[in-house]
């Protein structure tokens, strides 16, 4: 099977900006999965490929969207 090719972000975007909104969650090369629960729990720059999620526990993940090979979108995401 032919390799997934890299979010990039506008792709991101666009998966961010739907109305309404829709939880998801990312799967990353190395096998995590980084849920993105609300809109309003994410940044990023402009320019950057990097995005940065907030959990609800505080902790933070950055992701290289080069490295998000699929999005699940989840009513409730698990991880």
């Amino acid at each position: 099977a032919p390799e997934a090719a890299p979010m990039n972000l506008d792709e991101f975007g666009t998966v961010m900006r739907t109305e309404p909104f829709r939880p998801f969650v990312m799967h990353l090369a190395d096998g995590r999965e980084v849920a993105v629960r609300h809109p309003e729990m994410t940044a990023w720059a402009p320019t950057s490929r990097v995005v940065t999620v907030y959990q609800p526990d505080g902790q933070l993940n950055l992701i290289d969207l080069f490295l998000v090979t699929d999005i699940e979108f989840r009513e409730q995401p698990t991880s």
